[in-house]
């Protein structure tokens, strides 16, 4: 090992501030992609005291489950002056910023040649838990202070641009969003003289949904579709997958509009034939049916192609003749409608599984030829814009990993 590899355990020390007095109430989570998020536990009845305080610089991490889960979850709180996190989470901070960025060592904890040597070491228990005193013998390199102020810059300038991408591509996904609500479900798309159609005197007929346009219909969602169905996991699970080859599209690739390429799996021409399944193509409808993603849609993109689908997602495919996937797609992921699919109580609770049956039957409006061709043509500008921004982050993404990876090179 080179000479300028340091023990972890050298340069940070453990924190354990309680949250005496209930002074901080922001409580959060950390995720497996070693993120804060704003917590979901149920926490009625619990002793907010005994919560941990984590403020500015300092990490919290989780030790627990690291072998099976394949990385172990530790973020560095930058976003927020003080929060508070589960008392199961160690939370630490580097005991002498001058000789050790909190930022670089947030960088190192984001390799993926971390999350192995963690899961190497993580041999305790069934759960394959980490145990602290290993954690603190793993080492990283520890170069010049100045140095390490380089590679974290060029780093987070990396990372600027891909937040500003995912700016756009919120706005542009806010754009369709705002179209489709205005056309579809306040009912105000253009007529004939170019004004909104129901303000300005449309007809408006009674269906199983209420008012509608005339001349619109109101049908279940297999009558406008050639396919529906989902796919299925190749024998051995993770470890028969590939570093290239046929996509398998799991939940995790699928979020509202948008397809995500993290952590997306691929399997061999042998094992796709085995599968037996629905084959992938451009344009289809994918809508998570299990899991706590359940009901979040995306259309497929071309770049992803050849593909197939696990279990947990099912393909929705319109017919040639009706072409209007970019509406399916907002009509799917438009809330109301997915909590119509969900079946949410009044108390906000859901279940966490769709039927192939339930999709079938889903009663969608299926508007006017003229009227949804246009929609079309406005929202395939838009989501080609969003996707050529997918692509971006993308590349920008491998470069933050060569980015990483050039980390255990440093002298």
């Amino acid at each position: 090992m080179k000479s300028n590899y340091k023990r972890i355990g050298d340069y940070i020390r453990l924190v354990d501030e309680r949250n005496t007095g209930l002074k901080v109430t922001d409580l959060l989570g950390l995720t497996i992609a070693k993120t804060f998020i704003p917590s979901v536990a149920n926490i009625i009845g619990a002793d907010m005291e005994n919560y941990k305080i984590i403020r500015r610089n300092q990490f919290a991490c989780s030790t627990m489950q690291v072998r099976r889960d394949g990385k172990m979850p530790v973020a560095l709180l930058a976003d927020t002056d003080e929060a508070i996190i589960s008392q199961a989470y160690p939370v630490f901070e580097v005991a002498d910023k001058k000789q050790l960025l909190p930022e670089y060592l947030m960088m190192w904890f984001s390799r993926k040649e971390f999350d192995r040597e963690a899961c190497f070491y993580a041999i305790g228990g069934v759960r394959g838990s980490l145990e602290w005193s290993d954690f603190c013998d793993m080492r990283l390199p520890v170069p010049p202070i100045e140095k390490q102020r380089e590679i974290v810059a060029e780093y987070h300038a990396v990372q600027k641009r891909i937040n500003l991408n995912n700016q756009i591509i919120q706005t542009l996904e806010a754009t369709a969003q705002a179209i489709y609500k205005q056309w579809f479900v306040d009912f105000e798309f253009p007529n004939a003289e170019g004004k909104p159609y129901k303000s300005n005197g449309g007809e408006m007929v009674e269906s199983e949904m209420g008012k509608v346009p005339k001349g619109w219909r109101v049908v279940p969602l297999k009558s406008i579709c050639s396919k529906i169905g989902s796919g299925a996991t190749p024998k051995g699970g993770k470890e028969s997958y590939y570093d290239s080859g046929i996509s398998l599209i799991r939940s995790t690739n699928v979020y509202d509009y948008l397809f995500s390429l993290e952590d997306l799996a691929f399997i061999d021409e042998k094992q796709a034939k085995a599968l037996n399944v629905v084959t992938v193509q451009e344009k289809d409808i994918l809508i998570n049916i299990t899991g706590v993603s359940v009901a979040r849609c995306c259309m497929v993109p071309k770049f992803v192609l050849p593909a197939r689908v696990n279990q947990h997602v099912m393909i929705i495919r319109a017919n040639e003749h009706d072409n209007f996937p970019y509406y399916l797609l907002c009509t799917l992921c438009f809330a109301e409608n997915k909590a119509k699919l969900l079946g949410i109580s009044q108390s906000g609770s859901t279940r966490e599984a769709i039927t192939k049956s339930e999709i079938e039957n889903f009663l969608i409006v299926a508007p006017n030829k003229d009227i949804v061709g246009s929609f079309e043509k406005r929202a395939t500008r838009i989501f080609e814009q969003m996707e050529t921004q997918v692509l971006l982050n993308n590349k920008l993404d491998n470069l933050q990993d060569l980015l990483l990876s050039k980390m255990a090179k440093e002298e």
